[in-house]
């Protein structure tokens, strides 16, 4: 029984030492710290919920994946409830639902329909509002007006949604013909975040580039991140593997 309790005891200590590592690495207030070793259980399920779950990918992870069997099972079920929603009841919230489904399913025109419509009331400065229009507008082969809201968010809030509208960004500056704009973008991106996305992004533009030794690099760097990712996280990310076999051909 004393062996069980120095073990317990232990334990709650290790767990709040690996809290506080994170706290330190990633800037967090020293308050952290004396919450941590003053009360080790309390504090580490305090921190756990309060800064390690929301600042880590997973719950985005769990909920990308729920969803993505979902449209497995079901592709046209979350258009058929958001127009049903609309048409019951055409809120903003309603109508931005619509879009984003729109986008999903691949009609463009109609995401871009729905979302100009809610950029041109209240919501006319709401960032995921502006960066679903930008993304319907680069999906429609029309990158200038994307890059224009995206800038426009950038300059706005800096800090939104800073991978994923990079990576948009890059695109866009692609698609529009501005290589070196591109680059920059994509090699930020990848320097930075190191993702997985941010590795193909930066691949598909490099092989589209003509820069066949940098697009090599990163394919190689791709194809060790997939050989040590658990089967279920290939099965995640296979939309986005898909679409780097489709721009490069392997």
């Amino acid at each position: 029984m004393f062996n069980l309790s120095i073990f317990g005891i232990g334990l709650h200590v290790l767990v709040a030492l690996f809290f506080a590592v994170h706290a330190v690495r990633h800037g967090r207030e020293l308050y952290w710290l004396l919450i941590l070793f003053m009360f080790p259980m309390l504090g580490s399920l305090v921190y756990l919920f309060a800064v390690f779950l929301p600042q880590s990918r997973m719950p985005q992870a769990l909920g990308r994946t729920a969803r993505a069997m979902a449209r497995s099972l079901d592709p046209g079920r979350e258009l058929r409830e958001a127009r049903l929603a609309f048409d019951l009841s055409p809120t903003a919230q309603h109508q931005i639902r619509l879009a984003q489904a729109l986008l999903a399913a691949g009609d463009s025109a109609g995401a871009i329909a729905q979302f100009d419509a809610c950029l041109a009331g209240p919501f006319a400065k709401d960032n995921e509002i502006r960066f679903g229009a930008a993304a319907a507008r680069l999906e429609h082969g029309e990158p200038q007006p994307a890059i224009t809201l995206l800038q426009a968010i950038r300059v706005d809030d800096p800090g939104f949604r800073a991978e994923a509208l990079a990576l948009l960004l890059g695109r866009a500056f692609a698609a529009a013909g501005q290589v070196a704009a591109a680059e920059q973008e994509l090699r930020r991106a990848y320097e930075r975040f190191g993702s997985l996305e941010c590795q193909v992004g930066y691949a598909i533009w490099a092989h589209q580039s003509g820069q066949a030794e940098l697009a090599q690099q990163l394919r190689t760097g791709i194809d060790q991140a997939l050989r040590h990712m658990p089967r279920h996280a290939r099965a995640l990310n296979q939309p986005l593997l898909d679409r780097l076999r489709a721009e490069t051909g392997r």
